[in-house]
């Protein structure tokens, strides 16, 4: 009799509960706003990039005691200030050497006008130096096995052409933003630093080839490189050129000169067989 009585209790309650229980409303599909970023000054002046950072904002109810970041030129000394130039895929940076090996097509700022990024430039210029480096090395080698002479590994072309490229890829795109700057054509810094980034990427295919031991074809090849980046920075920089004026001939002429003259000491220094 006291299980039966527990039992219709419980009954009771199972079925006092009754009725469906209530659905959870649903919150509806989260959409991930994409915005376009104009990165034509250094550092920039908030964070952007190819996705908004409307996840990044803090919810209403967290903690007030959470550190806010700097402003102004403070913002230099932060990795947020720096972020929405690495803000690319592997497809971005594939898709901009492809056009830098194709010069005359001329649309490479057009693509990279509204994301300029600094990663495809910075391992261009890292692989560069390594592999200009590795293969300088091994051509020296090659050529004192050859004639039974005594061979010693020199470090300083690591050196030496850490200093040449990284050097000539922030040095000459500045000095360039200066003079279009001077003749009222300015042209963003990091779209400058991102062109003459993605113009070097053709060095790396001719310090390959230099391995090839006949002196006139390394000639060939590096002239062939020289002449394809200078090629490559002029005709997307003609719209800013044209527009300053009649000394613009001066400014495609330096151009031309600076990328040929990396091209010669680039071939003098490291792929020039001294025994």
């Amino acid at each position: 009799m006291m299980s039966s009585g527990y039992t219709s209790i419980d009954n009771q309650k199972v079925s006092g509960g009754g009725g469906s229980v209530p659905a959870v409303p649903d919150p509806g599909h989260v959409t991930v706003k994409f915005a376009e970023s104009n990165l034509q000054t250094f550092p920039p002046s908030e964070t952007q990039g190819k996705i908004s950072d409307s996840f990044s904002k803090p919810a209403s109810g967290s903690n007030s005691s959470e550190e806010q970041q700097p402003s102004g030129w403070l913002r230099t000394f932060t990795v947020a200030a720096y972020k929405p130039y690495f803000d690319v895929d592997t497809s971005d940076v594939l898709e901009r050497i492809k056009d830098s090996l194709f010069p005359f097509k001329g649309s490479f700022n057009e693509k990279t006008s509204s994301n300029p990024d600094l990663y495809g430039p910075f391992w261009i210029c890292t692989t560069l130096i390594f592999v200009a480096a590795a293969i300088g090395t091994f051509v020296t080698y090659v050529a004192h096995k050859v004639q039974k002479k005594e061979w010693d590994y020199d470090i300083n072309m690591v050196t030496w052409s850490a200093g040449l490229f990284y050097g000539y890829s922030m040095v000459v795109p500045l000095g360039l933003y200066i003079i279009l700057k001077y003749f009222s054509a300015p042209s963003g810094l990091v779209q400058l630093w991102c062109l003459y980034g993605y113009s070097l990427f053709v060095f790396i295919p001719a310090s390959c080839l230099s391995i090839i031991p006949y002196e006139i074809v390394r000639w060939a090849v590096v002239g062939v490189a020289g002449f394809m980046s200078a090629t490559f920075v002029a005709l997307n920089l003609r719209a800013h050129i044209t527009s300053a004026g009649e000394r613009w001939f001066l400014i495609v002429a330096g151009i031309f000169l600076l990328q040929l003259g990396l091209a010669v000491v680039l071939k003098m220094y490291l792929f020039t067989v001294t025994v």
